[in-house]
């Protein structure tokens, strides 16, 4: 297969090719809009003695979040399109929404908790993991977005990543509160198989990590600078970015650095240095 030809062949079918070759564990397979005209297809493989990410089992349990949550978020997603799931929307009635779920999110802690984690329709899953983003910062609502890092679903995760971001400033601003939001699954999200954990989990760490705390560095280093060296050698700029900016992080180098490095397309010295033993 050459770039630009068409693929003939189904998803199903190159993973399971795939997934005979001597030394393959797991493959998947990604098409993903766009560069120019085409979709770029990402292949993951995971070979054996490689990092592995172990997903929640699916749950099984009939329910649904509170009526009152369902309307809201329902005429919420129906008035902002798009951006009400993949952005923070912006204006008066957004305000007006994030407040009466701020109230809902409280009033029907519960319900979240339970749906997050016990449900087993992904789409309730998926509405109570971004409805958490706008209620009261508790240590119950970052757990279970936390845990729901690592849902069966990739809809629910790349959503919990989302909030978890959205809340990241609100739990800075209260460190009295005690709560804190840890890395761990982000991070070890690099090494999913499929391409869409990576790209979210990538543009949450670069967030995330603006700080420069040392230890999660340090952990990405040992746990994923593989990862990041494989995703910020993609050809699609706007794909490899978010991990090129980590690995420039990992390397030590200053923030104008890493964006200079980038415009002049100085891949490999960021990697030769990401590489150089920490001092």
């Amino acid at each position: 297969m050459r770039t630009g030809d068409p693929l003939s062949v189904p998803k199903a079918d190159i993973e399971e090719r795939l997934e005979k070759v001597s030394g393959v564990v797991a493959a998947r397979v990604s098409a993903v809009c766009c560069a120019g005209d085409a979709a770029v297809l990402y292949v993951g493989i995971e070979e054996r003695d490689a990092p592995h990410v172990e997903f929640h089992t699916p749950p099984t349990t009939i329910l649904s979040l509170d009526e009152a949550l369902l309307v809201t978020y329902r005429d919420f997603v129906a008035y902002f399109g798009d951006s009400a799931r993949s952005g923070d929307p912006t204006g008066p009635t957004a305000e007006a929404y994030s407040k009466n779920f701020e109230h809902l999110a409280r009033d029907h802690a519960d319900s979240l908790h339970r749906v997050l984690r016990e449900s087993g329709d992904t789409e309730q899953r998926a509405m109570a993991a971004d409805i958490l983003r706008y209620g009261p910062v508790t240590r119950a609502a970052v757990d279970d977005l936390q845990y729901a890092l690592l849902d069966s679903d990739r809809t629910v995760r790349a959503t919990a990543m989302r909030s978890l971001q959205s809340l990241a400033p609100r739990v800075a601003a209260e460190p009295d509160l005690g709560i804190r939001i840890e890395l761990t699954w982000f991070i070890e999200l690099l090494n999913s198989l499929d391409w869409y954990d990576r790209d979210q989990a990538a543009t949450a760490l670069v967030g995330l990590t603006e700080v420069r705390d040392q230890g999660a560095l340090d952990f990405m280093r040992v746990r994923a600078l593989a990862a990041l060296i494989d995703m910020a050698r993609w050809k699609t700029p706007a794909h490899a970015h978010a991990a090129f900016v980590l690995v420039g992080r990992i390397a030590g180098l200053k923030e104008k650095d890493i964006q200079e490095a980038w415009g002049r397309g100085e891949k490999e010295r960021v990697v030769k240095d990401a590489l150089k033993p920490p001092r």
